[in-house]
C-alpha cells in the first residue's frame, strides 16, 4: 500500500483530518518547545535559547505578549520593508545545535525569520523512519524543496538512499553541515542545487523511479537560474510528474505546505487525483 501523509504545517496546530486541536510540544522534543502563541507571534525555545517571531497562523489566538513570559526572549524578530532583523542579546551565538532522538541540527537566525528547521515536522520524520525500517528493503527517496535536510537525514538514518534537491545553494550547504551533525556523511545522499520541476522532468526522461517522495513546496520561489515557482499554478503539474516517478512498489508520499492561501481540503483532493489510493495519514 502506498502511504500518504498530507500536512499543512504552522506552529504545531494538528489538523488531523480537519479536527483542529492544539499541541504545543512534540513528545520526543527535549531541545524544543512552543511556549506560547498569539497576537500574530509565537514564543519558542530552541535548546537553551528563547526566540520570539511572527507567525500568521497565530492571529486567531490571544496571548499577553507584553507579559514577563514574552520578555524572557533572547532574540526577537522585527519585520522590515523586505526582510527583517533579529534583536539579540549578547549571549545568543551565530549558530547552535539542537537534537531529537539520534538527529542533530544546526540552528541559526536568518533574515527571513527562519531558524533552519521546522520542528513541527518532527512527526513527519518519525513516520518516514518507521515505514522505511518496517519495509525491510532498500528504499530510494526523492526529497524535493529539501531545505536544510532534516527529512533527508531521517531517511538516511534508516538506511535509505536519498536524492536531496533544493534551489538554494546555501540551504544545500547547510544540509551537508547537518549530515555531519547526524553522522550521515557516508550515507548515500546525493545533493543537488536545481529547479525542482526541471529536475523531475529530467528524471522521467532518464527512466529513474523512487520508492518514496517528499516535498515541502513554498508558496513562491525561484530556481538557481531564476526559474519561477508559484504554488497555486504549478503544484498540480508537479503532482502529475511525481506520479510518474513512483516505483512499482512505492512506500510513501509526504506533502507538506505552509501556504496560508491553500486550503488543506483542496490539497487532499489534489493528492487523491494523482495518487488515488487510501490515505493513511492526514494532518
Amino acid at each position: 500500500m502506498l502511504n500518504i501523509l498530507i500536512k499543512k504545517d504552522s506552529f504545531l496546530i494538528d489538523e488531523a483530518c480537519y479536527n483542529e486541536a492544539m499541541s504545543f510540544t512534540p513528545s520526543t522534543w527535549i531541545d524544543y518547545e512552543v511556549i506560547d502563541v498569539g497576537e500574530g507571534e509565537k514564543l519558542e525555545r530552541y535548546g537553551s535559547f528563547i526566540i520570539r517571531r511572527p507567525d500568521s497562523n497565530a492571529l486567531s489566538y490571544v496571548a499577553d505578549t507584553k507579559s514577563g513570559l514574552w520578555k524572557q526572549s533572547d532574540a526577537t524578530f522585527r519585520q522590515g520593508n523586505q526582510n527583517g532583523e533579529w534583536i539579540k542579546k549578547k549571549t545568543v551565538p551565530e549558530a547552535w545545535t539542537i537534537s531529537i532522538d539520534d538527529l542533530s541540527f544546526k540552528i541559526a537566525l536568518t533574515p527571513f525569520k527562519h531558524t533552519g528547521i521546522f520542528p513541527e515536522q518532527a512527526t513527519n520524520w518519525q513516520w518516514m523512519r518507521k515505514l522505511i525500517k518496517e519495509s525491510k528493503r532498500d528504499i530510494k527517496v526523492l526529497n524535493l524543496f529539501a531545505y536544510t535536510g532534516a527529512a533527508t537525514m531521517a531517511c538516511a538514518k534508516e538506511g535509505a538512499s536519498v536524492v536531496h534537491v533544493d534551489a538554494s545553494k546555501g540551504s544545500v550547504l547547510w544540509a551537508k553541515e547537518n549530515a555531519v551533525l547526524c553522522g550521515c556523511v557516508e550515507a548515500p545522499i546525493r545533493y543537488l542545487v536545481d529547479d525542482v520541476l526541471k529536475f523531475v522532468q529530467r528524471e522521467i526522461r532518464r527512466g529513474n523511479t523512487y520508492d518514496a517522495i517528499i516535498m515541502d513546496p513554498p508558496a513562491f520561489g525561484r530556481g538557481p537560474k531564476g526559474e519561477l515557482w508559484r504554488f497555486n499554478d504549478q503544484l498540480k503539474e508537479l503532482m502529475g510528474l511525481c506520479q510518474q516517478l513512483l516505483s512499482e512498489k512505492p512506500l510513501f508520499v509526504c506533502v507538506s505546505t505552509y501556504n496560508d492561501a491553500f486550503d488543506l481540503n483542496d490539497l487532499k483532493h489534489l493528492i487523491h487525483d494523482h495518487f488515488p489510493l487510501e490515505i493513511a495519514d492526514c494532518e
